[in-house]
């Protein structure tokens, strides 16, 4: 599973050089997010709706787009309110409060056996998180983070946007907010976007180590690409 320490850190784009990377390599792999908010979807082959990364990321498996690669969609409509489709098609409006309230914990249940089954047909499955895995307001409510990832017995890697900055400081804080369960499930670190010589980042990857007895597993070249950012997409749509 790849997480975040944020939205925008890279996580879609990650999922979707492994799933080529994967399929180069001969492996049957799919991706997988439980649930995505986006204005931006698009056709899967059963009919239905799922969202842009999604899509994007199973072509790079080489399948055909399904709804059983995100089976929850988040549509925002404004005013704090959304429409929801599960397994591509629309169930109903509602506010983000009667949401999390109400709808979450059946809808989760659902993916949770559509995930199951991925498991059971495919070699591997790449599970893509949602934002940030520890925002203190909306643990309780998460249905798209560690929560699938404890489900699943996956192993976790968390990748960070060096661009931005402070993205030392923001794997420090992730994992102090993460139980030692989820902490446990880490087996380590990504930098995304950056520009320069990776050499000097050697002290703050030793620092990780030291602290977490995890590695950095790669640095990611800041790369001009034409693939529609997720993140930003969202961010948008509820502005």
């Amino acid at each position: 599973m790849i997480l975040g320490t944020s939205s925008s850190a890279g996580k879609s784009l990650l999922v979707t050089a492994l799933c080529r990377i994967f399929s180069n390599l001969g492996y049957d792999v799919v991706p997988f997010k439980s649930q995505n908010m986006s204005l931006n979807s698009a056709p899967s082959i059963e009919g239905g709706e799922i969202s842009r990364a999604q899509y994007l990321q199973a072509i790079a498996c080489r399948k055909k787009p399904s709804v059983k690669f995100n089976p929850i969609l988040l549509k925002p409509e404004g005013n704090m309110r959304s429409q929801v489709v599960f397994m591509g098609k629309p169930i109903g409006s509602v506010s983000a409060r009667d949401y999390m309230l109400s709808r979450k914990e059946e809808l989760f249940r659902k993916a949770m056996k559509v995930l199951e089954g991925l498991k059971e047909r495919h070699d591997l499955v790449i599970i893509e998180g949602a934002g940030s895995p520890v925002e203190i307001n909306l643990r309780d409510y998460d249905i798209a983070n560690t929560r699938v990832m404890l489900h699943a017995k996956a192993k976790g890697i968390l990748v960070t946007d060096i661009d931005r900055g402070g993205s030392f400081a923001s794997i420090v804080g992730t994992m102090e907010l993460l139980s030692e369960e989820e902490r446990d499930a880490i087996i380590g670190f990504v930098f995304n976007k950056f520009r320069g010589d990776a050499s000097i980042l050697e002290p703050g990857f030793e620092y990780l180590e030291r602290r977490y007895g995890k590695p950095t597993l790669g640095v990611i070249p800041y790369i001009e690409h034409r693939l529609p950012e997720e993140g930003l997409i969202s961010r948008v749509s509820q502005s």
